[in-house]
C-alpha cells in the first residue's frame, strides 16, 4: 500500500491532566503514515498531486498547541485532520511522550483510521 510517512517528528505540546503537565511544556514524538488517494502523483510529478507533508506537519503544530489530558485525544484529532483536510485514504498515528516514565523511553498510543 502507497503511503508518505513522517517519522520522529517531535513538538513541544501542554498535554496531560496532572497540574504540572497544564502548565510546562512536553516533547511528543509522532509518526505518521499516511495512505495516498491519488496515485496520479507516480505519473505526473506534481504537488498539486500529492499530500503536501509540509502543510500536515504545520497543520500538527496547530492542532498540539491547544491543551490536551491525554495523548489518545490528540492522536485521534490528528487522524481527522489528515483524512479531513488533506483527503488521505487512511492515516496511521503514533504519538508518544518522552521520557515520562522512569523505565520507559517512550509511553504512547497508535491510532488507526480510514475514510
Amino acid at each position: 500500500m502507497d503511503h508518505i510517512f513522517i517519522r520522529d517528528f517531535r513538538l513541544p505540546t501542554l498535554i496531560g491532566f496532572h497540574r504540572r503537565e497544564r502548565v510546562v511544556p512536553q516533547t511528543i514524538r509522532l509518526d505518521l503514515e499516511i495512505g495516498i488517494a491519488n496515485t496520479a502523483v507516480f505519473k505526473s510529478d506534481k504537488v498539486a498531486d500529492c499530500i503536501d507533508y509540509d502543510k500536515v506537519t504545520a497543520r500538527i503544530r496547530e492542532v498540539a498547541s491547544e491543551h490536551v489530558n491525554l495523548v489518545e485525544t490528540l492522536a485521534e484529532r490528528v487522524a481527522t485532520l489528515v483524512l479531513e483536510e488533506f483527503g488521505a485514504a487512511w492515516v496511521k498515528v503514533s504519538i508518544a511522550k518522552l521520557g515520562i516514565l522512569k523505565d520507559a523511553g517512550l509511553v504512547g498510543v497508535t491510532v488507526e483510521r480510514r475514510r
